[in-house]
């Protein structure tokens, strides 16, 4: 299936990061959050991306215009006929990416209102440029063809943000550590959809996550593929480093390459 990833927000709060680069080009390990993100999704076997770029769009351009120059080690020839060869191979050789201009403003559905016309097929896959999970996409995808709804969400308990006290009048008489899940499921981001999805889409304006899905979802349209694993979303500095360390442990949950 063809994987759509929005790659055009600004990331404000990561300005630390993202006032030089956008959001997906944020390195985990040395690389960008979007190639750990692509790399999840081609483990799975969907190799053929649509980037939604926005906010500083011509460096994901020339990360992967470059890709072969930046990964790998070359012998130049110069001259004036100059050559270069490069030696070394890697697994995304086979990758397809296309390279959006969705605009600088653009809403998250005005971005995949303009991806629709890079889809070919009537189903496809569909995330945002700043998250990471082990979640199952082909277990997402035969859920979503069983059920037949325009959309399918995976359903997440992200960590817990802060501990609890116990209290015994004003006194604080004990500390519970953060829960490592909290108790609501949330929209995790990892999308499977039906290119019907455009008729809920009005324009650059439209925003994904208010009035489509709303009205999606009173329309019994939209299904639920609950996954209980890892899940982390990369929307602060303290995000980002959690995931970093993660990598250079080696217990990245999303590494399944």
């Amino acid at each position: 299936m063809q994987v759509v990833i929005l790659c055009g927000g600004q990331g404000t709060r990561l300005r630390e990061e993202t006032e030089y680069r956008p959001k997906p080009m944020v390195p985990i390990g040395g690389r960008p959050i979007l190639w750990h993100i692509m790399k999840l999704y081609a483990s799975h076997g969907h190799k053929d991306f649509i980037l939604c770029l926005g906010y500083k769009g011509e460096m994901i351009k020339d990360y992967f215009r470059n890709y072969l120059w930046n990964t790998s080690d070359v012998t130049l020839r110069l001259g004036r006929q100059p050559k270069i060869i490069y030696h070394n191979h890697h697994d995304e050789e086979d990758w397809t990416v296309t390279l959006l201009d969705t605009g600088l403003n653009t809403q998250t559905g005005g971005r995949l209102k303009r991806a629709l016309a890079h889809v070919r097929e009537d189903n496809f896959l569909f995330t945002y440029g700043d998250g990471l999970t082990n979640s199952d996409i082909n277990a997402s995808i035969a859920f979503h063809q069983r059920h037949g709804k325009i959309v399918t969400l995976t359903a997440v308990k992200p960590p817990g943000r802060f501990g609890d006290l116990t209290l015994a009048g004003t006194s604080v008489v004990g500390f519970k550590e953060k829960p490592k899940q909290q108790l609501q499921f949330i929209n995790g981001g990892f999308f499977v959809l039906h290119r019907r999805i455009g008729e809920y889409l009005e324009g650059d304006g439209s925003i994904l996550e208010q009035e489509p899905l709303k009205r999606l979802s009173g329309e019994g349209q939209v299904e639920a593929f609950a996954h209980l694993d890892f899940w982390q979303c990369m929307d602060t500095f303290r995000e980002w480093q959690d995931l970093n360390q993660l990598w250079d442990s080696g217990r990245a949950p999303w590494k399944n390459w």
